[in-house]
C-alpha cells in the first residue's frame, strides 16, 4: 500500500529518491521559504498524509497533530528537534526522528574552528576595514590578534560535535577542558582534555568557550550576564548549538563593555531576528545558521530522514527515533 509523505521545504534529492524507490508518494512544498504553521496545516489537510519531513524552522505541536491525525511520523531534517513539542507528539502517538549525521558533526566542528581562528586573528574586522576603503597602508598596531597556541579551549558539551572540535583543537596546539553532565573518556584519553563538573570553572579558565549543548529548559540562557562576567576579558565565546542557550542581550552588553573580547554566533536567540545593536559591534562574527551547511553533510542528513521513514513503515524502529514512540500497527 502506497504511503504519502509531505516535505515542508526542498531538501537534497536523495531523500526523495529513497522514498520513491520504496513506493512512497512524495509532495514537496512549492515555496522555497519557511512555512507558517497555518500553511503546514493547510497542506496536510489536502491529502491524507502518512508522514512528514519537517525542518528545524517548522513549529510542530498539537495544533498540527490535531489537524493531521493520519500522520504517524515526523522526520526532522536537523540534529536538533526543539521545534517539535515532544509531549504533544506523545499525546497523539506520533513518532519523531531527527538526523544526527556524522558528517554534520564534522561540518559544525570545522565551522567552530574557523570562527575561532577568525576571531583570534580579527579577520572579519580587517576584511570590513579594507572593503570600506579605510586601508591606506601597513601599520604596526593594526588589528593585533590573539595567539591561540597553548591557550585553553573550554567545551561546554562533549558529545559528537564537542569531540570533533577537540580533535581539531588538539592539532592546533590548544589545551582542552570541558564540562558536561558526565565525563567523556575518549576526550580525556585521546585529546588530553581536563574535565570539570562545574561550568564556572571552565568559564573562568578558558580563553575560548565553545557551546555544544541541546536546547532544554535547563540550558536556556545557560550563558547569561552572571556567567559572562566570569570569563576572562581576553576570552571569546562561540555558539553553534542553539540560540537561546545564550542571553543575547547580556552578550551584546558584555561585548560593548569589553567584559569579553569577542564572540561568534551561528545561531540566535530570536532567530532569524537579532537583538538590537548586535550587528553594530565590530567584535562579533555573525553567520546565518550555516555551521552544518556542507553539501556532503546535508545529503547524509537527507539519507537519514528518508531511510528512517522507510524503516518506520516497514515495521522497524527508526534508527534515530527521539521520543521512543513506535506503534504496533502502522
Amino acid at each position: 500500500m502506497s504511503k504519502n509523505i509531505f516535505v515542508t521545504r526542498k531538501i537534497p534529492d536523495n531523500a526523495i529518491s529513497i522514498l520513491k524507490e520504496h513506493g512512497f508518494e512524495v509532495d514537496i512544498s512549492p515555496f522555497d521559504r519557511v512555512l507558517t504553521q497555518a500553511e503546514i496545516i493547510d497542506f496536510l489537510s489536502k491529502k491524507e498524509y502518512d508522514g512528514v519531513i519537517s525542518l528545524l524552522t517548522d513549529t510542530v505541536d498539537k495544533n498540527i497533530f490535531e489537524k493531521a491525525k493520519s500522520v504517524k511520523i515526523f522526520a526532522n531534517y536537523a540534529t536538533g528537534f526543539d521545534n517539535i513539542n515532544l509531549e504533544d507528539a506523545k499525546a497523539y502517538g506520533v513518532t519523531i526522528t531527527n538526523a544526527p549525521a556524522p558528517l554534520s558533526a564534522l561540518a559544525v566542528a570545522q565551522h567552530t574552528i574557523g570562527v575561532l581562528l577568525a576571531l583570534s586573528s580579527r579577520i572579519v574586522e580587517a576584511d570590513h576595514f579594507v572593503r570600506s576603503g579605510k586601508y591606506v597602508g601597513w601599520e604596526p598596531m593594526h588589528f593585533l590578534g590573539t595567539d591561540f597556541l597553548g591557550k585553553t579551549l573550554g567545551l561546554v558539551g562533549a558529545g559528537r560535535i564537542g569531540e570533533q572540535v577537540a580533535f581539531y583543537a588538539k592539532g592546533l596546539g590548544l589545551k582542552i577542558m570541558y564540562t558536561d553532565i558526565s565525563q567523556n573518556e575518549k576526550l580525556e584519553k585521546e585529546y588530553g582534555a581536563v574535565y570539570s563538573q562545574n561550568l564556572d570553572d571552565v568559564l573562568k579558565q578558558a580563553d575560548f568557550i565553545s557551546l555544544h549543548v541541546p536546547l532544554l529548559p535547563s540550558t536556556k540562557h545557560l550563558i547569561n550576564k552572571e556567567k559572562l562576567s566570569l570569563m576572562k576579558p581576553t576570552s571569546f565565546l562561540i555558539n553553534t548549538s542553539r540560540g537561546p542557550v545564550v542571553d543575547e542581550t547580556a552578550l551584546r552588553d558584555a561585548l560593548k563593555d569589553k567584559v569579553i573580547a569577542g564572540a561568534g554566533l551561528d545561531v540566535f536567540e530570536f532567530e532569524p531576528k537579532l537583538v538590537e545593536g548586535l550587528v553594530d559591534l565590530p567584535n562579533i562574527i555573525l553567520t546565518p545558521h550555516i555551521a552544518s551547511a556542507n553539501l556532503d553533510a546535508r545529503e547524509q542528513m537527507a539519507q537519514i530522514v528518508g531511510q528512517d521513514i522507510v524503516d518506520f513503515f516497514e515495521g522497524k524502529v527508526p534508527k534515530n527515533i527521539v521520543n521512543k514512540i513506535f506503534p504496533t500497527e502502522i
